[in-house]
């Protein structure tokens, strides 16, 4: 058994709350009984006569196109073997869970009393039409190949037995780069298969579509290699069996090139990895525990390429990178199965994604500083964003093309966008963001350049082509930095404001804002010192246009950084206030919350100017602005405190800025929810509008909830962005992660081309 910590832990998991760890969640209205009328009784009646006419409008009319099931006898769960049905319903569950939340994909698990085959089959085959696909799931060989086998042929929906094929695309495509990496090819290659159950034959089947020769592969079972010699070999062993006159893993090891570990732990011996071929290739996925250690093997001879199935070592083989993608991209299409060309087009995919830059988010998931393509990165991990967005469209794109899709895709770029919106990455503002600033990329101050999240921020943004960054710092420290954390500062600009070479500069600086602040007591030699904070400094390059915009606050405190930029780089005219704004992209749409992070306890006038600023800046992310002015009463029920400024507030927006589409004050339940608004404040200037502003009573209310917000995962959240100050300035939050900062800088980029635009259209009037 599993030592008490995770014995414990792993229970309290599964039983604390709801037990169990699906549910199943309405997806259409029932609060009326309009509503129920038309889920049920009598209006469900008329898709059923559609399906009746045309069975495959189900597609169109149920949850049918998005459901699969995951269905099992319990023969071979996990390494616990035959447990029985309802022992492996928590895997069952768990893989319902994996499918939801890296693909999107709606599971019922069923767990099917049942270990004969032709039983199981039929039973299988009488539920099918409630599903749009099926994976099964830990059912024991030889009866998993005639399961697969059968419900393939009589069913015409994607079917996947994981165990077998899950295992072989991903180790195939792990194989693949491995043999590229030490320079050899799959049809050259002698390889050693430990194992002869259901992930050994279809691992060794797959690499033999992938160019391996069959004569080139030896195969083991527990009695030893499966050679023609044998008389107790099934019609499943048969085919690989080898003419070789071996019988031991011993004498199989000896100048292979390649080990396929799927049998039993530790039997595997250093003797045996070093009297293989040069630079060998070790998969030892045996579970839980591998066939050799990764201490033992690595440590064996310096030239192997290692990979296990376990998620604390490098270059795990694991199946949750293929199942959940695999069948989103059959089901996309409508295929009628899953065939050797879409589990082809997945172990290409994989294997290509591996090569290509990683994400800063799955190298900090991963405690890892940065991945790249090698021996200790020959697949992508699982918590990689892209491999939805780059396995799926793979798979259905080969559906199409082999003639299994019913409803091909034609607009890819759509599709793209769709898959992006299931994984909650459907930041259309933001990409388009990143192709604005691409096209007129602005010199971004870095001011706090010597934290890490900075610098990676500042070379990914570099190699996004969405700005030219420009770091301060000292040069040497911010080569060492880049050296301890593979950082590539390569053609980025780097400023030592402390530098002798930067006085005149300094000098500069402080004459202008001497002169600038000379009637709030300002000296010219107190500007001069202040040349040597970063904060002056990098604000004082974007004041006098040596850069465009400047990033900050990462590690220092936003209030002693606010009040320096209002020094140097000053409010807009016709404002008394600034302000922050967060969005949250949800599932239900685009919400913009603010203030987020500047004003404790706003007044009326500040109020104003917060909305005032929200209602600007929501129009910039090509939004119309609907606000909704946010307190504990609604319209006028509490006179004091709070929600009296508010109802101050809205007023003279009504009065002063009648264009403004806003109302308030009003409890957060009745913005969102336009039905009970509009039927219990039919007044509201609201009336009949969906609401995406939320202008909070003060700091505490909107920092509270755009943090629980993020915590909870409702959504991807961008920000803050700065509203209210002259130029692009953007004040983070204390440690804020590198996606979010370049995130960030491509928001800063916009607004400094914004500032651009407008001051040259001003001088175009005075002309």
């Amino acid at each position: 058994m599993a030592n008490n910590t995770l014995h414990e832990d792993a229970l309290a998991y599964h039983s604390q709350g709801r037990p169990g760890k699906i549910e199943v969640v309405p997806t259409k209205p029932y609060s009326s009984q309009r509503d129920l009328s038309l889920a049920y009784s009598p209006g469900v009646a008329e898709p059923c006569l559609e399906i009746e006419k045309d069975p495959q409008t189900a597609y169109e009319y149920t949850s049918r196109g998005n459901l699969v099931a995951v269905i099992s006898n319990g023969t071979a769960v996990l390494g616990l073997g035959d447990i029985g049905a309802i022992a492996g319903k928590p895997v069952m569950e768990g893989k319902g869970l994996l499918f939801k939340i890296f693909a999107g994909i709606d599971v019922f698990d069923i767990e099917v009393n049942e270990k004969d085959p032709e039983k199981f089959i039929q039973v299988v085959k009488a539920i099918s039409p409630t599903f749009g696909g099926i994976n099964l799931e830990d059912i024991k060989a030889p009866e998993c190949f005639e399961i697969e086998e059968r419900l393939k042929k009589e069913l015409d929906i994607p079917i996947m037995h994981d165990d077998q094929h899950g295992t072989a695309i991903i180790s195939a495509a792990g194989l693949l780069n491995a043999l590229e990496l030490n320079g050899k090819k799959i049809e050259d290659v002698r390889i050693v298969v430990n194992g002869a159950g259901a992930a050994a034959n279809s691992c060794t089947l797959l690499y033999i579509t992938l160019g391996a020769k069959l004569e080139n592969v030896v195969m083991l079972d527990s009695k030893g290699v499966i050679n023609k010699k044998r008389s107790d070999l099934n019609d499943r062993k048969k085919p690989f069996a080898t003419d070789r006159d071996i019988s031991t893993l011993e004498e199989a090891m000896k100048d292979a090139d390649v080990f396929i570990g799927l049998s039993v732990a530790d039997v595997l011996t250093q003797d045996m990895i070093r009297s293989m071929n040069h630079d060998p290739i070790v998969f030892a996925l045996a579970n839980p525990n591998p066939e050799i250690s990764y201490e033992l093997a690595m440590a064996s001879r310096n030239d192997i390429i290692f990979s296990t199935g376990r998620s604390d070592y490098p270059n795990q083989i694991n199946n949750v990178l293929g199942f959940p993608y695999i069948f989103r991209g059959a089901l996309d299409v409508q295929a009628t199965g899953i065939n050797e060309e879409m589990k082809v087009a997945a172990v290409y995919a994989l294997a290509k994604l591996t090569k290509k830059p990683v994400p800063d988010a799955v190298n900090s998931a991963y405690s890892i500083k940065k991945l790249q393509f090698g021996r200790g990165y020959i697949i992508p991990k699982p918590l990689d964003p892209r491999l939805l967005t780059t396995v799926a469209p793979a798979v259905a794109k080969a559906a199409i093309q082999s003639g299994v899709a019913r409803k091909p895709i034609t607009d890819w770029d759509k599709y793209n966008e769709k898959l992006q919106a299931l994984m909650g990455l459907d930041n259309k503002m933001l990409r388009h963001f990143f192709d604005m600033a691409r096209q007129n990329p602005k010199r971004v101050v870095f001011s706090e350049s010597n934290y890490v999240n900075m610098l990676k921020a500042a070379e990914a943004s570099y190699a996004a082509g969405i700005c030219y960054p420009v770091l301060l710092g000292n040069e040497e420290k911010l080569a060492n930095i880049a050296a301890e954390n593979q950082i590539n500062l390569q053609g980025i600009e780097i400023v030592n404001l402390r530098h002798d070479r930067e006085e005149a500069r300094r000098l500069r600086y402080a004459e202008i804002l001497s002169q600038k602040r000379s009637r709030q007591g300002m000296t010219f030699e107190e500007a001069a010192e202040k040349m040597f904070d970063r904060s002056y400094f990098g604000m004082m390059m974007v004041e006098t246009g040596d850069a465009d915009a400047i990033i900050t606050g990462v590690f220092s405190k936003f209030t002693n950084t606010i009040e320096i930029a209002k020094e140097v780089i000053g409010i807009r005219e016709g404002l008394k206030h600034i302000a922050a704004m967060h969005i949250v992209n949800t599932k239900k749409g685009v919400l913009f919350l603010a203030d987020t992070l500047f004003n404790r306890h706003p007044s009326e006038e500040t109020l104003v100017d917060i909305a005032r600023l929200a209602n600007s800046s929501v129009k910039l992310f090509t939004h119309d602005p609907v606000i909704a002015m946010l307190s504990y009463s609604n319209f006028g029920a509490d006179n004091d405190g709070s929600p009296a400024n508010v109802h101050r507030a809205v007023k003279k927006l009504h009065q002063e800025y009648p264009d403004m589409v806003v109302d308030g004050e009003m409890q957060v339940n009745y913005a969102l929810d336009k039905e009970l608004r509009d039927r219990k404040y039919p007044f509201s200037q609201l009336r009949g509008k969906d609401v995406n502003t939320l202008v909070f009573p003060n700091l505490s209310s909107a920092n509270t909830a755009y943090k629980l917000l993020l915590e909870r995962g409702i959504g991807d959240i961008i920000g803050p962005i700065q509203m209210g100050l002259n130029k692009s300035v953007h004040i983070l939050d204390v440690d804020t992660a590198v996606r979010d900062i370049v995130n960030m800088t491509a928001v800063a980029v916009i607004d400094a081309i914004i500032e651009e635009n407008i001051r040259t259209n001003h001088l175009e009037r005075i002309k």
